[in-house]
């Protein structure tokens, strides 16, 4: 039997939130060099010069500046994006006027996915802009653009607290919005897509295809979202660690300086650790969520 939509809800932001800490645990050093290489397209000359210069700078423990946050903004995210997914499904079987046990193509998902984004970026946002904060604090003050200061969470928070008020955690949603909704439907779709075609070829259930497929398909999910929304995560990398400073100019003014004076190579700085880390961090996140989805769906099995 099915179970209550409540408890699939609880179960959904569960396997969320376990999907989300294996993200995090598999990627985090790699998603420290993508924020500081999108903030600071000029300071490092590649990839490994920023991971090797963050390592001398200020140790091991510097690639993973804003891990607490980190996680805090992957598990939240990811429990409400799931918990949003399962229920998104449904309201589309019911636009559609399909049965509730329906199963939906692969377009109908990543539209599903999609709009569970708008949800997810309301959770997102206050978390990630602590963790950007942290991953560039040593730029910032290297560079002379705030003064030395406490580098923990709790001194991140209380900051923007003091000097931006609640609706400082919210710097940026408009364009972490924009980067989610179709970012997501590429996530979704490619993931899907991915996954139904494995199973077409093992001949299986979508369910069933295994580990090291499950891994693949969320690694080409997360490698499609990057390449299609990556120009925009920059934007939103570089307002919520600039805000440090002072009030932000929106999405589409600090777009066209960031293209007119450092033009558009410095959208895509940081590329390259995204595109290693993607396929780790996001094939452990649909891992870790279909795994944990499966064992607690296995107790209302018939």
């Amino acid at each position: 039997m099915a179970p209550h939509p409540v408890v699939q809800a609880i179960i959904d932001l569960s396997a969320g939130a376990i999907g989300g800490a294996a993200c995090v645990f598999s990627g985090q050093p790699l998603d420290t060099a993508k924020v500081k290489m999108q903030t600071f397209p000029t300071m490092y000359r590649g990839f490994i010069h920023c991971v090797s210069s963050t390592y001398k700078q200020v140790g091991l423990r510097g690639l993973y500046q804003g891990t607490t946050p980190a996680l805090m903004a992957n598990i939240a995210e990811n429990s409400v994006l799931f918990m949003s997914y399962g229920f998104c499904q449904q309201v589309i079987r019911f636009t559609a006027g399909l049965p509730s046990e329906a199963v939906l193509s692969d377009t109908q998902k990543a539209c599903a996915g999609s709009v569970a984004s708008i949800f997810s970026s309301l959770v997102l946002c206050p978390t990630e802009l602590v963790k950007c904060r942290l991953q560039a604090m040593y730029e910032m003050e290297a560079s002379g653009k705030i003064a030395k200061r406490d580098n923990t969470v709790w001194s991140v928070v209380k900051s923007i607290m003091r000097n931006e008020g609640p609706q400082g955690f919210f710097q940026g949603l408009t364009t972490t919005i924009a980067r989610e909704v179709p970012g997501y439907f590429c996530f979704f779709g490619a993931y899907e897509l991915c996954r139904s075609t494995f199973a077409d070829y093992m001949k299986c259930d979508r369910d069933d295809i295994g580990v090291a497929p499950i891994v693949f398909s969320g690694g080409f999910g997360g490698a499609c979202l990057w390449l299609v929304v990556y120009p925009f995560d920059c934007v939103k990398s570089r307002i919520q660690v600039m805000s440090m400073t002072g009030k932000q100019a929106g999405f589409f003014k600090t777009f066209m300086t960031i293209a007119r004076t450092e033009g558009t190579r410095a959208l895509y700085s940081g590329l390259t650790p995204t595109m290693v880390r993607t396929f780790p961090a996001n094939g452990a996140l649909f891992l870790g969520y279909e795994a944990s989805r499966k064992l607690m769906m296995k107790q209302y099995d018939n």
